[in-house]
């Protein structure tokens, strides 16, 4: 499966708001994960079904489910009833293919976003989808699989660190966004030190697999940068949005959020415009070898033209050629080549040429 655009063709022919899951299906059995905590409790469980998380929200307290898997639609259709999400919501969250969006509506704040991971190989990047959802006396999230991104916030919770069980539910939705804006920060980072490794080496060797490199690198800040250039329009929608769920007084927060995913869009670009620059130079690099060849050829070819052209004339075979006959002919013929040769060397490191 493309890893830009993936497979359309289950929802070929679809009307809008049809459940249809685009991408593939990456566990056997979804998993429904419930947490509702204040400052004082913490009660934590994995539940059977949507309907018995939503019975088992607090009043008063942070209510927070967590689902892994999105291949189950009965499930995902479940999840709108009983939420009061739109179709067209629905819609977004099975297409793992969505750009990161921003979505503000009556009962909600829909934040879709991309977590990236970084393959084994140090090269390959690969994206999976997740998306938060924010009412008024919880927050949804749906992951592909499990995965270890929110666990950082898990563990504040469980371990009562910070302000996070003193904040509402709003300030869990920031915690949740800013783990995911942590990791394109981190990711971003280790991409960068291998792109600045290779402009190291790029002054030191030719080595050939250093152009492979540079085509990796591109292909993956190109696959980082879908996932990260729209956050920047997302954050700036969210914040110029007057009526969300995000109280006021986490706004600060927000505006620090933006910040660091101005930063990371702006590093992706800035790393994409190096590799692009040590691509020039490579082939600047392997041009210039080029004419250096050619260039001593030439010097040679120019001084051995004249040369080939006295031991041409004293070659023929004719009979009356008047030198021959002269006893030091053979002698002069050298001095000849030795003075028109050296001369030519002198000639050509005046000019700079050598």
């Amino acid at each position: 499966m493309a890893r830009f655009l993936k497979d359309r063709s289950n929802a070929k022919g679809a009307v809008p708001g049809s459940l249809v899951l685009i991408g593939r299906q990456k566990m056997e059995q979804p998993e429904i994960q419930f947490i509702t905590y204040d400052k004082d409790q913490l009660h934590e469980e994995t539940v059977d079904s949507i309907a018995t998380a939503r019975q088992n929200f607090k009043a008063g307290k942070v209510n927070w489910v967590n689902i892994y898997g999105l291949h189950d639609l009965e499930m995902i259709k479940k999840l709108g009833e009983e939420f009061k999400l739109p179709s067209l919501l629905l819609e977004d969250i099975l297409n793992t293919d969505q750009p990161p969006k921003y979505e503000n509506g009556e009962h909600y704040d829909a934040f879709i976003m991309k977590i990236l991971l970084q393959e084994k190989d140090g090269y390959r990047i690969r994206a999976e989808q997740v998306t938060l959802i924010l009412g008024e006396n919880y927050v949804l999230t749906l992951q592909e699989q499990r995965a270890h991104f929110f666990e950082v916030v898990r563990e504040r919770i469980r371990k009562n660190k910070g302000r996070i069980r003193i904040s509402g539910n709003d300030y869990l939705a920031y915690a949740l966004m800013d783990a995911l804006v942590d990791n394109y920060s981190i990711l971003i980072e280790n991409i960068g030190r291998q792109v600045e490794d290779i402009e190291d080496r790029l002054f030191k060797t030719m080595d050939s697999k250093i152009v492979e490199e540079i085509y990796r690198f591109k292909t993956e800040l190109n696959f980082t940068r879908k996932a990260v250039r729209p956050m920047r329009e997302f954050m700036a929608s969210l914040l110029r949005t007057e009526d969300t769920f995000f109280k006021e007084k986490n706004i600060a927060y927000l505006k620090d959020l933006n910040d660091m995913v101005i930063q990371c869009s702006e590093a992706v670009e800035m790393y994409n415009n190096m590799i692009s620059d040590q691509l020039n130079i490579y082939n600047s690099n392997m041009s210039n070898r080029m004419n250096e060849v050619m260039k001593t050829l030439t010097i040679f070819a120019s001084i051995f033209i004249p040369l080939t052209f006295f031991a041409g004339i004293y070659g023929m075979n004719f009979e009356y050629i008047p030198e021959l006959k002269f006893k030091y002919g053979y002698l002069v013929f050298w001095i000849i080549i030795l003075i028109l040769g050296g001369g030519l060397l002198i000639y050509f490191k005046r000019k700079k040429w050598l």
